[in-house]
């Protein structure tokens, strides 16, 4: 029997846009993955939490960015769980609902080279296929100062896609909302609008203009 292939992809999707799905999709067919699974973080470590959204908005957003696609699907597994936010754990719990299913976590270049700060990031590779997204042409070598610490381990479960529109942002798409500007066509009409009308990121300054 061939074994199900599943995909990860985590974030505090503080919002969700088009960069997070064009890399989900575009690993979703490169590596022929079955289901992708989308899991809104709640505590991450490494975020300052207030900084970000509630997470019952979050997942919101990221439910109606992906409703579209029989192949997506949202986790609240993270939001459900007490304490922080680790990906090691999120994994780990996956594994035990997909016990024959290839687990294959995607994370952003910037993500990666954070590696090493990570919980238990060679238990994380033993349990899973890392897929690193990078700009279009970006060469990554192991070599370079940026990946130190990172377990050998992972690079040996490695693999690597390019995509276009790699340097959409949250945090920017954040700055327009809270100075009323369009956000239009950075993600997803039906999550602009839920952050429209109910004016999430917007600033309470008087000076803002419409």
């Amino acid at each position: 029997m061939v074994k199900k292939k599943i995909g990860i992809i985590g974030g505090t999707f503080n919002p969700i846009h088009y960069g997070h799905l064009i890399a989900a999709e575009f690993a979703r067919e490169a590596f022929a993955l079955d289901r992708i699974i989308f899991v809104p973080s709640a505590r991450p470590p490494h975020k300052n939490l207030g900084e970000i959204l509630d997470s019952r908005h979050r997942l919101a957003m990221v439910e109606l960015a992906i409703r579209d696609n029989p192949a997506f699907c949202a986790s609240s597994l993270e939001i459900d769980r007490q304490g922080m936010s680790y990906s090691v754990e999120t994994v780990a719990a996956i594994q035990q609902m997909h016990r024959e299913a290839g687990l294959f976590f995607i994370l952003g270049i910037d993500a990666f080279m954070l590696m090493n700060t990570w919980k238990d990031p060679d238990r994380l590779a033993e349990m899973c296929s890392l897929i690193v997204v990078t700009r279009p042409g970006y060469e990554m070598n192991p070599e370079d100062e940026c990946f130190a610490g990172i377990p050998l381990l992972m690079w040996q479960k490695l693999e690597v896609i390019s995509i276009p529109g790699f340097e959409i942002s949250s945090s920017a798409i954040r700055i327009r909302a809270a100075g009323r500007k369009t956000i239009k066509y950075l993600l997803p009409p039906e999550v602009e609008d839920y952050i429209n009308s109910n004016r999430l990121y917007w600033s309470t300054s008087d000076d803002c203009q419409l």
